[in-house]
């Protein structure tokens, strides 16, 4: 499955994934981790582990601070 993933204010990717594949597992071939970003889909988060059912997705970075 071929993937159109935005991160927000930086880049856009396209990825292919196979179709067991995970929103966690989109990230890990973006490079990004699942505890640093949300993933996206239509404006709602998706969880992690949720199988990928799209073709596009938005990843939105966290901000940490203190």
């Amino acid at each position: 499955m071929d993937v159109t993933v935005e991160v927000v204010s930086e880049a856009t990717h396209e990825v292919s994934v196979d179709d067991a594949a995970t929103y966690a597992d989109l990230l890990a071939e973006i490079g990004y981790s699942p505890q640093a970003v949300s993933v996206l889909v239509d404006g709602s988060p998706v969880p992690e582990d949720q199988p990928v059912e799209c073709d596009a997705v938005q990843v939105v970075r966290l901000i940490k601070g203190g």
